[in-house]
C-alpha cells in the first residue's frame, strides 16, 4: 500500500527553498546544497526561497542569519521575496498540532530518549496520557502501519515500512518546542513549495514529512536527494564537526568547486560569478550528479 507518492507531475509553478539552521556560517557542504536547489529552481524559471530554521535557540548563533545571507549574496545565490524565520511561525505549528489532535493522530509520550533504542516501540501509543498530567512529555505522530513509497528525482525509488523502520516520531519535543519534521511540513505547505533538493543525510526525514503531509491533507512535494559532501577525513562536512565557513573571497572559484562536486561542467573563460551562474543554469543536469559522495579538500 502506498502512503504518499510525491512523484506525480505538478501543474503548480515551481517553488524551491533552502532552509539552513542558524547554528553558524554556511560550510562548503551547505553551499553545495544551496547551489543545487538554486540551479534546479532557476533552470525551471521557478522561485527560490530562503527559510531560516531558528527553532532551537540554545544551539543557534545570533549572528548566523545575517552571515548566511551575506555568503549567499556574495556568491550570487539571490533568493526571492523575504526570508521566512521559523521563530515567527509558532501559531501555525500550534494550529497544525491541534488539527492532528482532533484527528486522533498524535499521542503523549513520557519515554526518555535514553530509554529508546532504534525505532520507537510504541510504549505510550495506547496509554491515552493527558498532557497536563504528565509533566515533561513529548507528542508523537501515530504513524500508519503501511508501506510508503516515493520516487526521488535524483536517487530513484524508495520504499519505507513506516511501522518497522520509521515508527511513531516526535512532532513536539519534551521542552515544548515544535519538532523539525512538523515545522518543515507546515512551512512547505505555507510557502507552496513544490520541490525540495537537499543532501541525502535528510533522506530519512522524507517519509516522516510525507506522513505529516498526508495526515494534514497538504499538497504533494517532489524530493531530490544527492550524496552529501565529505571532508578529507571522509566524514560528512557539518557544523557539528567544525567544518570551516565557505570561502567568499573568490566567489567564482567557490562556485566552480561546488559545480564540480555536483558533476556539472563550467565554462573555462570567465571569472565573473554571474556569468558563470547563468551558464550553469542553462546547462544544469541533475542526472549528472555523482551517485556517491564527493570528497572535497580545499585547495
Amino acid at each position: 500500500m502506498t502512503a504518499v507518492d510525491a512523484s506525480e507531475t505538478s501543474t503548480r509553478k515551481y517553488i524551491g527553498r533552502f532552509a539552513p539552521s542558524p547554528t553558524g556560517p554556511l560550510h562548503f557542504g551547505s553551499l553545495v546544497a544551496a547551489l543545487a536547489s538554486w540551479l534546479d529552481a532557476r533552470s525551471k524559471d521557478g522561485s527560490w526561497l530562503l527559510r531560516i530554521e531558528d527553532l532551537d535557540p540554545p544551539r543557534e548563533d545570533p549572528s548566523a542569519p545575517d552571515t548566511i545571507k551575506r555568503q549567499l549574496e556574495t556568491l550570487g545565490l539571490i533568493w526571492d521575496g523575504v526570508p521566512l524565520y521559523q521563530s515567527t511561525r509558532q501559531d501555525a505549528y500550534d494550529e497544525a498540532l491541534n488539527e492532528l489532535r482532533k484527528k486522533d493522530m498524535v499521542f503523549v509520550c513520557t519515554c526518555s530518549r535514553k530509554s529508546i533504542r532504534g525505532v520507537y516501540p510504541g510504549n505510550c501509543r495506547e496509554k491515552r496520557l493527558e498532557e497536563s498530567a504528565t509533566g515533561a512529555c513529548a507528542i508523537r505522530l501515530r504513524v500508519p502501519q503501511k508501506i510508503a513509497t516515493f520516487n526521488d528525482r535524483i536517487s530513484g525509488s524508495h520504499i519505507f515500512d513506516l511501522n518497522n523502520t520509521v515508527g511513531d516520531f516526535i512532532v513536539r519535543r519534551r521542552d515544548g518546542r515544535t519538532a523539525y519534521q512538523l515545522a518543515v511540513a507546515v512551512d512547505d505547505e505555507y510557502q507552496n513549495v513544490t520541490d525540495v533538493i537537499r543532501g541525502d543525510d535528510l533522506l530519512d526525514s522524507t517519509p516522516r514529512q510525507l506522513c505529516i503531509i498526508e495526515a494534514l491533507g497538504y499538497q504533494s512535494v517532489r524530493y531530490g536527494h544527492f550524496p552529501v559532501i565529505l571532508g578529507a577525513d571522509h566524514k560528512k562536512l557539518s557544523k557539528q564537526a567544525h567544518a570551516a565557513p565557505v570561502s567568499i573571497k573568490k566567489p567564482e572559484k567557490t562556485i566552480r568547486d561546488a559545480l564540480l562536486c555536483l558533476g556539472q561542467t563550467s565554462p573555462p573563460d570567465t571569472d565573473n560569478v554571474q556569468i558563470l551562474l547563468n551558464w550553469a543554469i542553462e546547462n544544469w543536469q541533475p542526472d549528472m550528479i555523482p551517485a556517491r559522495s564527493t570528497v572535497w579538500t580545499p585547495a
